[in-house]
Order: C-alpha cells, then structure tokens, then sequence
C-alpha cells in the first residue's frame, strides 16, 4: 500500500529544501548587488590629492596672525621667523569627490622609499577644514607657533637652510570618511621657491592596493 503521508512529508521536506536554497542564493545576489552599488557610490566620493600644475594660478594663503604667503602652481612656500614658521602647498583634487582636509605631520628632511606613513596621533589637527574641490586646485597650510618645541625648531632649521622636508596630509572625502594619507615633498628651487612632488598614498578606511 502506497504510504501517502510519507511521501507527503518527504515533499514537503523537499520543497522547503529548495526554497532553502533559492531565499539563500537570492540574498547572496542581492548582498553582491548591494556591496556592488556601496562601492559605486564611495568611489563617486573619493578624492585624490597630488600637486597642482605648474601652469595653474598663483594663491595667497592667509594665516590667522595676518601673514601671507604666495603659492605658485605646481610648488609650495616656507617662511620663518623667530616666532613662527609657516608652510603651504598648492594641489590639485584629480579624484571623483571633494576632498576634505583634516590634519598633518612635518618632517625636517625628504623621506624616500618605503618608508610607512606617520602614527595618526602623531598628526596636528588643522585649524580650520579645508576643502578642495572636484577636478580643481586648492591648497594646505600649516604652521608652527611654539618656539620652544623641537618641531618649530625642526621646522625652523629647514626653512631657513632652505633644505627639503615632507609633509604628509590626512584628509577624506566630505562625509568623512575614506580618509587617505598622502606623502608630499617640498624641494628648493633657485628662485627661492619650492617645488611640490607626491611620493605615496595610503588608504585607512579601504583595503590597500599594495
């Protein structure tokens, strides 16, 4: 005799079993579609910074004690004295957002190779937010105001021998966050100038392409 209840519940076990299977494949599609538009719109979001063009304008950068100093395009600008030091330099955003800077760490000397990026508490927050924009130039500016410290010696010391230094700036896109470090380096020029060059990027937020 056919035993109906058995097969019965053998069917049902079935269907459950591929349904099982059909709910979990579709929420995997839809995860994979979920993270695929994440990662659309983040890179929508995210910025790059590298130094400006040459042949792009001129800046005057305005600090808070009513100091200025002229940036030309594609260099930097130093100025030292017995009560302060200041620095800047001119970039340029070439990523998908706008780029959003939060702080950054000096050194006194040009740092080569593979060299890891600073602590981030070893950074100085900035004063202000600075924003640079999509596809256009803007400018970081820092400054050191303490004469007792060794930075502002430090600083002070390569300003006025006009030796090379690096400065690393962390910022991210204006949300908050794919926050980067970029390593950037100031070299004297016979002008009197500086000349802005990018050696490294890293991600803090994202996986490292390295």
């Amino acid at each position: 005799m056919t035993d109906w209840v058995s097969i019965s519940s053998l069917a049902t076990a079935g269907g459950t079993l591929v349904l099982a299977v059909a709910t979990f494949a579709s929420v995997r599609s839809a995860n994979r579609a979920a993270r695929a538009a994440e990662l659309s719109l983040l890179a929508g979001l995210r910025p790059l910074l590298i130094p400006s063009r040459p042949a792009d304008p001129e800046q005057k950068i305005f600090f808070a004690d009513d100091k200025w100093l002229v940036l030309p395009g594609g260099g930097g600008a130093a100025a030292a004295s017995d009560e302060a030091v200041y620095l800047a330099l001119s970039l340029r955003n070439v990523g998908s957002g706008i780029a959003v800077l939060h702080a950054w760490w000096f050194s006194p000397r040009r740092i080569l190779g593979e060299a890891a990026h600073a602590p981030l508490e070893d950074f100085r927050r900035l004063s202000r937010d600075l924003y640079i924009p999509v596809s256009d130039q803007g400018f970081w500016q820092g400054a050191f105001r303490d004469p007792q410290t060794p930075q502002f010696r430090a600083a002070h010391d390569a300003v006025s021998s006009r030796q090379p230094f690096t400065v690393e700036i962390l910022y991210g896109d204006y949300e908050g966050g794919q926050r980067m470090i970029s390593r950037f380096s100031a070299t004297p020029r016979g002008d009197a100038g500086w000349i802005a060059a990018v050696s490294r990027h890293w991600n803090l937020d994202r996986p490292d392409p390295r």
